[in-house]
């Protein structure tokens, strides 16, 4: 058993480099695959960046969006390429910080004109909401109290978008402005119950599909 010793010393030896120049090959190769892969994405070219995460109805400035050099193969089509091209136009999606703008993103004028989808309306409605309570994007129920006679309340319109809020600075009891996106049938009778009703709002829950 002593004579078998040195002999499976080396064999374990000679396996063993073995190993270690195909492991060494197979990393090789793989790192050339990737340098290749790198090198067929182009040079850098100008693309413009949002800063930070940006919102919906966001207006565009200097200080949220940026130029950076990124690969060509990543420039989507329609991205812009200059400051200039993007700044005082509003956001119609919210976008990620680092994601490349694209003129389908942006849309001329307000924050609230630019944010609606097409078909849609918005529509201010004055309800009492402790502030930061209600945020652009939930969902909520819109009842209208009337109290002649006897007092009753009926839903107005159901899991309407809410796409601004807007409330005192100074007076925080003060009702708060919320604007929802409504269908302009829906938005026809939010208005006419605005006018002869005492609004409330019913917040749908996030988990609801």
């Amino acid at each position: 058993m002593r004579r078998l010793r040195p002999r499976a010393s080396r064999l374990l030896f000679v396996s063993s480099l073995l190993l270690g120049l195909a492991v060494t090959t197979t990393l090789k190769g793989h790192l050339a695959r990737l340098e290749a892969r790198a090198a067929r994405g182009g040079p850098g070219v100008p693309a413009v960046v949002a800063v930070s995460d940006l919102p919906r109805g966001t207006i565009l400035g200097p200080g949220s969006i940026r130029v950076a050099e990124v690969p060509a193969v990543a420039r989507p089509p329609g991205a812009l390429s200059r400051l200039e091209d993007a700044t005082g136009k509003t956001l119609a999606a919210d976008v990620a910080a680092g994601e490349i703008l694209t003129g389908l993103r942006l849309r001329r004028g307000g924050p609230i004109a630019a944010s609606l989808p097409p078909g849609l309306r918005a529509l201010a409605i004055p309800v009492p909401v402790p502030p930061g309570s209600v945020v652009p994007g939930d969902r909520v129920d819109v009842l209208a109290t009337s109290m002649e006679g006897a007092p009753f309340s009926e839903t107005v319109a159901r899991e309407v978008e809410v796409l601004r809020v807007e409330a005192s600075d100074v007076d925080v009891s003060a009702p708060a402005t919320i604007f929802v996106l409504a269908a302009p049938e829906t938005a026809e009778r939010l208005a006419a119950a605005t006018a002869f009703s005492q609004l409330s709002i019913a917040v749908v829950s996030s988990a609801s599909p």
